[in-house]
């Protein structure tokens, strides 16, 4: 059986001890001199540096898409400029690279370096655009594991080195979490499409608006050779946003996008489900679920 309990303890419950100092500990690792800093847990080490290393790319991604709000609160660059929201973004970095280096595990330290390379590059990835449309969704699919996904697994991978000395286990932990990542960001590329549109009668398309050709936007073409232009162009022209907006919905895009989330998330499941039973196992089970099922 996949999972031994139907009724999976909520995940966020099983680490909630665990998350309630993470963001104090960020705030020490930050604004408090190296001699006050209490020792932590070397796993619980790799939550804080992981989430760091997120908080920096976020900060930067926001100013590279001239972004003013996040989730609702007002970006760093809209607060305090670009210049400064930049050399924030490099500060939480260069905190997290000397938290990194002092867990002292030279392969943990491979790992999440390979994060900060991987986010560069995603972000590379991301600027430019593939003429060829089987060459575009694998273009795709990489950019997502770059961007998002490649954080998660190695994250994964790093906390099952400092805990577990079968090779095995890493590679089960690794697939997992980038399973979990690449369905985690074809279900934001979604939601871009539908959660603004119950409430708002439209939605909020924020992708298309700084040019970018998602999941459902790169199935649509399919249906839609209309689309290729606009893509190659980036959306750029008067009225391609809408018309771009308008074939999604014309098309099955959404639905195919989501399908192939689903997919990823099975994967993630059945990596997981290798380990021997355990309440973790089977919260990371539920978290999968809640990744593929959530609506904001």
């Amino acid at each position: 059986t996949i999972h031994s309990d139907a009724k999976l303890k909520d995940p966020f419950t099983l680490a909630q001890k665990d998350l309630t100092s993470l963001y104090d500990d960020i705030k020490k690792e930050l604004f408090v001199s190296k001699e006050e800093l209490k020792s932590l847990n070397r796993a619980g080490a790799i939550a804080m540096i992981s989430e760091m290393i997120h908080t920096a790319s976020l900060v930067h991604d926001d100013v590279i898409d001239g972004s003013d709000k996040r989730r609702g609160k007002r970006t760093i660059n809209e607060v305090w400029g670009e210049r400064k929201a930049i050399l924030a973004g490099d500060f939480i970095l260069s905190a997290a690279s000397m938290a990194l280096a002092r867990i002292g595990n030279n392969t943990v330290v491979k790992v999440l370096s390979q994060v900060i390379e991987d986010l560069v590059r995603g972000e590379f990835m991301q600027l430019g655009s593939k003429e060829n449309e089987n060459e575009r969704f694998k273009h795709y699919l990489e950019k997502t594991f770059k961007k998002t996904a490649s954080l998660i697994a190695n994250s994964c991978k790093a906390v099952s080195i400092l805990v577990n000395s079968d090779p095995e286990v890493h590679e089960i932990a690794y697939q997992y979490g980038k399973n979990v990542g690449i369905a985690f960001q074809l279900v934001d590329d979604v939601l871009d499409f539908t959660s603004g549109a119950s409430q708002l009668g439209k939605p909020t398309a924020a992708d298309l608006k700084l040019g970018l050709a998602t999941g459902p936007v790169l199935f649509a073409c399919q249906q839609f050779p209309e689309l290729h232009a606009m893509i190659m162009r980036r959306f750029s022209s008067n009225g391609d946003v809408d018309r771009a907006w308008q074939y999604v919905l014309q098309s099955d895009g959404v639905q195919q996008t989501n399908y192939l989330a689903q997919r990823y998330g099975q994967e993630a499941i059945r990596q997981i489900s290798m380990l021997r039973p355990s309440p973790e196992r089977d919260a990371l089970i539920r978290l999968t679920e809640m990744v593929l099922t959530r609506d904001k």
